[in-house]
């Protein structure tokens, strides 16, 4: 395909993909100055596509609302991406099973032969280490309402089924949609309990977006929030600990979603010669597992509570000295 009109293509496929694109993104983008980016516009012009000029300090070109060109034109690095994409958010759970299927269908009957018969022979010989997600993919007509309300700040009425089966009707201001191990949730105000809440996305049937909007609080952080929310959601054990190391440290081991960890604010929180004591509190529904992931750590720690914990760690470490200390079997 002669150069200059790939860099046509290019950037129809920039402006296609929505918003105002200014020219001199276009002319970086494309590599090439900004009088070529309007004269290639001129060329879209001439083969009827509606390319808008906006004028102005924030100006530039967009195409006009609704059009959309009809052919699918996508290079072999292109193509993959997206299959590979549609297979990863099937298997992560991010999607369901049909729309996967039929976009992947879709994709590959508007591809040529050569192309489609390449990547159907890539997924098909594609093996995974890991077995598929479990967890259910939101449906489109609950995510797409919930993620329209966050980007404009609008209010929004959900149909809710906690886990204990109870159902609710909520007002929510929605602050963020975050996708966590294979679920999706929404982090909102709650306006019907006055309290912060994370919303799994799943668990709602019904959205309605509300007439007015609202602010959102500054230096809100979606995805802290839901990681906080999991790790401080009530279990069996409650688990305090003292560990001698930083909060990067202690994470590497027990991730944010499962721990709560409180570095020292104040100078005497922290020994020159000791180092660094951070407060660590986890909720588990067993204790079994702690015991290897501390040991893994490699850092000093203290547990506070609960002593079975601590009954558990000697376990660990009398069955790891006595296989330090036995000999291997004779054949």
């Amino acid at each position: 395909m002669p150069r200059p009109l790939a860099r046509v293509l290019t950037l129809l496929e920039l402006l296609q993909s929505g918003g105002l694109r200014t020219v001199t993104e276009l002319a970086g983008r494309l590599d090439v100055d900004e009088r070529t980016v309007r004269r290639y516009v001129g060329h879209l012009l001439d083969l009827d596509v509606p390319v808008e000029s906006v004028r102005g300090r924030y100006g530039g070109y967009r195409l006009a609302p609704g059009y959309r060109m009809p052919p699918l034109m996508l290079s072999d690095d292109e193509a993959l991406a997206v299959l590979l994409g549609l297979l990863a958010g099937r298997r992560a759970g991010l999607a369901t099973d049909t729309a996967s299927e039929t976009a992947a269908a879709k994709i590959r009957r508007a591809l040529p032969e050569r192309l489609s018969l390449g990547l159907h022979a890539v997924l098909g010989s594609l093996a995974f280490t890991a077995p598929p997600g479990e967890a259910a993919a939101p449906e489109s007509a609950v995510l797409l309402p919930i993620a329209d309300a966050v980007n404009h700040h609008r209010p929004v009425s959900i149909r809710y089924t906690a886990a204990d089966g109870r159902r609710s009707e909520r007002t929510l201001h929605p602050h963020g949609a975050v996708a966590h191990s294979g679920r999706w949730y929404v982090t909102a105000a709650d306006l019907t309990t006055g309290e912060d809440r994370t919303f799994r996305l799943d668990r709602i049937t019904g959205v309605r977006t509300l007439p007015g909007s609202f602010e959102p609080p500054a230096g809100l952080d979606p995805a802290k929030r839901v990681l906080t929310g999991l790790a401080s959601a009530p279990y069996r054990h409650e688990v305090t600990l003292r560990i001698q190391g930083t909060a990067e440290q202690i994470h590497s081991r027990l991730p944010a979603s499962v721990a709560l960890v409180e570095e020292p604010t104040s100078p005497s929180g922290a020994d020159p010669e000791t180092g660094c004591w951070s407060r660590v509190e986890l909720r588990v529904e067993r204790l079994d597992w702690l015991p290897a992931v501390l040991a893994s750590l490699d850092l000093p720690f203290v547990i506070e509570r609960p002593d079975e914990l601590r009954g558990l760690v000697e376990a660990l470490a009398e069955r790891l000295t006595k296989s330090a200390r036995r000999s291997p079997p004779h054949a």
